[in-house]
Parts: C-alpha cells; sequence; structure tokens
C-alpha cells in the first residue's frame, strides 16, 4: 500500500496552474496524419484534436494512435471539430484540401482549396481567434494568402510551410553528394513552392566555405551543369513522389513539427516559412518562402538575405507568379 508523503495543506503550497498546449489539424488525410505522428511523437502538445470531414476515418486513426501512447509522452488526443474540443487552440494546422493529382502543378488546386478555406476558416476566426495558423494545404502561398484576407489576422499569425520542405530537400541532395550531414549543409529554398523557387547558391555554404567557391569534393564550381541538375531534383521531387506513391507525407510531417516546435518552444529559429512579404526586394503584398525568424508570437521578423543579382531577379519572378494568381482570386 502506497503511503501518502505530502498533502498540500493551504491554498499558496497549491502549484501555479499550467496553461495546456493545444493544437488542431484540420485535414487529416496522408499529410495531416504524418504531421500528427510526428507531432505526437515529438512532445509538442499536451492536446490534440484532429479534425475532418470523414469521421468514422479520423476516429480510427484517433484509436490506432491511442494504442500507441505507452511508448511515447503523455498528449490528450480527440477527434472533434474547432467549435467543439478545439476551442482557444495555440496553433491550428490546416492540411485540408484537394489532393494533387499526378502532373497537376500546385497552381493548379487554388479554386478547389478557395472553397473550402472558405468553410472552414469562419469557425477557426470564431472559435480561435487568438491561434498562430500554419498553412500546408498547397497551393501554400496562395492558401496563406487567402487565408490571411479571409481572416484579418494579424500576418505574424499566419504562417505557411513555404520552402522547408524544398530546403530540406537542397540540403539532403547536397549533403548526399558529398557525404555529409545533411544538417552541417546551410543553404536556402526561397520564393514559391513549386515550380518557380529559387535556390540560392550564392549563400550556400558548410563551415563556413561556400559551395560555389569549388572547394568541396564532388562539387566543382565548373560544372554548373550539375549543379542545374541537382535544384530540378529538387524543384521535381514532389512531382516524382506522386507519381511514385500518390502523395507525400512524411517529410512534411517532419517540417511542420519543425516549425510548432520552433513556435511553441520560442526558439528564435530561422526557417523558410511563406508569409506576407512588404518591401523586401522590391515585392509586396505576396506571400511566399525566405528565411524567417520564429518565436512563440509566430513571425518575429523575415532574414534580409544578401541575393546575388540573378537570385533577386528570380525571386521577383517568383513573386509575380504568385501575385498574377492572387489577382484572379474572388475572396
Amino acid at each position: 500500500m502506497f503511503e501518502r508523503i505530502f498533502t498540500p495543506n493551504s491554498e499558496a503550497e497549491k502549484p501555479a496552474p499550467i496553461h495546456p498546449r493545444k493544437g488542431v489539424i484540420i485535414g487529416a488525410g496522408q499529410v495531416g496524419m504524418a504531421c500528427a505522428y510526428s507531432i505526437l511523437i515529438q512532445d509538442c502538445f499536451d492536446q490534440l484534436i484532429l479534425q475532418d470531414i470523414a469521421k468514422e476515418r479520423v476516429e480510427g486513426e484517433v484509436m490506432d494512435l491511442l494504442h500507441g501512447m505507452p511508448f511515447m509522452s503523455p498528449t490528450e488526443l480527440k477527434a472533434g471539430t474547432i467549435a467543439e474540443e478545439g476551442q482557444d487552440a495555440d496553433i491550428v494546422v490546416i492540411t485540408a484540401g484537394a489532393a494533387q493529382k499526378p502532373g497537376e502543378s500546385r497552381l493548379n488546386l487554388v479554386e478547389r482549396n478557395i472553397t473550402i478555406f472558405k468553410n472552414l476558416l469562419s469557425d477557426v476566426v470564431k472559435y480561435c481567434p487568438n491561434a498562430i495558423l500554419l498553412i500546408v494545404s498547397n497551393p501554400v502561398d496562395i492558401m496563406t494568402y487567402v487565408t490571411l484576407k479571409i481572416t484579418g489576422f494579424p500576418s505574424s499569425r499566419v504562417i505557411g510551410s513555404g520552402t522547408v520542405l524544398d530546403t530540406a530537400r537542397f540540403r539532403s541532395l547536397l549533403a548526399k553528394k558529398m557525404g555529409i550531414d545533411p544538417r552541417s549543409v546551410h543553404a536556402y529554398i526561397i520564393g514559391e513552392h513549386g515550380d518557380s523557387e529559387v535556390a540560392v547558391w550564392s549563400t550556400a555554404n558548410i563551415a563556413g566555405m561556400k559551395l560555389i567557391e569549388g572547394k568541396w569534393e564532388n562539387l566543382p564550381s565548373t560544372e554548373r551543369e550539375e549543379l542545374t541538375a541537382l535544384f530540378e531534383d529538387v524543384r521535381n521531387a514532389a512531382y516524382e513522389i506522386i507519381k511514385l506513391k500518390g502523395c507525400t507525407s512524411y517529410a512534411i510531417g517532419l517540417a511542420v513539427t519543425d516549425i510548432i516546435k520552433a513556435i511553441l518552444r520560442s526558439q528564435q529559429r530561422i526557417l523558410t516559412v511563406s508569409s506576407l512579404i512588404d518591401g523586401l526586394y522590391g515585392i509586396d503584398d505576396v506571400c511566399l518562402g525566405l528565411p524567417t525568424v520564429l518565436n512563440e508570437k509566430g513571425i518575429f521578423k523575415i532574414v534580409n538575405l544578401t541575393l546575388s543579382e540573378m537570385e533577386k531577379e528570380q525571386l521577383q519572378h517568383s513573386a509575380q507568379v504568385l501575385r498574377e494568381i492572387f489577382a484572379q482570386l474572388k475572396l
């Protein structure tokens, strides 16, 4: 029989209440569940709500995950809705949307996904007015802009997953080529999460040594065609994965978890998320991916990278591609 060792005998001795970290994932498809699994095993939230129009399936997903709770840090996991279980969430992750078909560009998804967002964002505004919104649905830069306009939330609290995954792919392929750990590669993909994205070769480095200086084995600066081919592998990675397995899921789940940890733990971490750009590089009123400092408030500041003239022109072109789509939106 256990002996009671300590019992608080006054209100003053009771510990202060702890605000539980609450998250909601709207959309429990392949991407949403990859996010949920990664978030759970990395102990991000105290409460996590999964919302999906396919109610029976999401209940089955929750049951399956709950059976694994003895192997993880405790998290209160439920199938539910923003209007009920998800009220006053700290972060709302939106992965809901039409699935990208083989051969279909992310921009082709716009009209279908705007209709979906108009329906679900009204409840988000009503029941989670102080939440940080993390948009994952494609085309992510456009859907981040759509969310910003529909909700009226401050731009610091409307964040897209941007080119975080593209940047990870870039670093992974570079690291594999040179036989080093991807975490030791410092390189960015910026702009649209899509066909007009930009590889920032001018600042890419390992241990402070720029890659384009040609001093790294297997990556000589003279073989520009090889660098172009590597970037094309990064840019086309999603199309290739979708052709082979139907969707991308695991890597974006890990990317979303890194963004969430940076916010909840106020890490001041730099990630290439998508957010509203006003004034940088001559770009205004566009959401796209740039290196951004994240903390508990969401977006703290955007890093003003020193780009080459070619990279700056490519980024401006990427912004123009998105701006032309924005101009056609009926919000």
